[in-house]
């Protein structure tokens, strides 16, 4: 294991970030949401990033993912500085290599599951078939029902699910399983398991629970706006051995 901010995974990385920084103006103070902070995804790797609210887990995804931008220092894509993007590229790069999986599923009412997959489908250039990604998360038997008949494990099933059908390179989970009891949030992380292992998608999951460290080949817990720790897991355990 190692608590340095170097890697010794040999993985590639896909992302990085150096130095980076986000600053939010709040009245007559800066609050420093993000300090100097170096990060890494690595290829097929599952990441898990702890800390407290506050701690700025949330700020360094957002800004990985596109949804924001740093105030100052970088984040590489795959050898692309994501600040000298334009528009279209920064929303291309949401659009077909980032997977999003939020604690609220926001799927459409209106759709059936089947359906609320496919809004991702049909704009991905190399998309899973949406009854394809909904087997892959154990779904096949419900690809049919509206929301309202699912389960909330279910529903973010089908959430994980939209993500993955575009084939994305970096797959980010923000506290993926914050609204579910115990039970549905372990399966829930076992199909994010599953998915990480089957399709070999770069995973970052986002959590305040630290018993899921232990899923993670990596584990960062972050405090105050800057990375306290940087574990590498010599194995990664399982589900059922992660208490609630």
């Amino acid at each position: 294991m190692t608590s340095t901010a170097e890697s010794l995974s040999l993985a590639p990385a896909v992302l990085t970030t150096r130095d980076l920084c986000k600053q939010y103006p709040m009245g007559e103070i800066t609050v420093h949401a993000l300090k100097n902070v170096d990060f890494e995804l690595h290829e097929s790797e599952m990441t898990v990033l702890l800390g407290a609210s506050g701690s700025g887990k949330s700020t360094l995804l957002n800004i990985v993912g596109g949804l924001d931008v740093a105030t100052s220092g970088s984040v590489n894509y795959r050898g692309r500085n994501l600040s000298e993007f334009s528009n279209r590229e920064l929303t291309d790069y949401r659009r077909f290599h980032v997977g999003f999986v939020f604690q609220f599923y926001n799927l459409i009412s209106s759709l059936t599951a089947k359906e609320n997959v496919a809004l991702v489908t049909d704009i991905a250039p190399d998309p899973m078939p949406a009854e394809e990604a909904l087997e892959l998360v154990g779904l096949s038997e419900r690809v049919d029902h509206f929301p309202s008949q699912l389960s909330g494990g279910e529903q973010q099933r089908v959430a994980i699910a939209r993500a993955i059908a575009k084939r994305p390179s970096i797959l980010l989970c923000d506290e993926p399983t914050g609204a579910l009891d115990a039970e549905t949030g372990k399966l829930v992380l076992s199909v994010l398991d599953q998915v990480n292992c089957e399709t070999n998608t770069t995973t970052a999951i986002i959590t305040h629970n630290a018993s899921i460290g232990a899923l993670g080949d990596v584990v960062v817990r972050m405090r105050s706006g800057e990375i306290a720790e940087r574990i590498e897991n010599e194995s990664r355990a399982s589900v059922d051995d992660i208490e609630w």
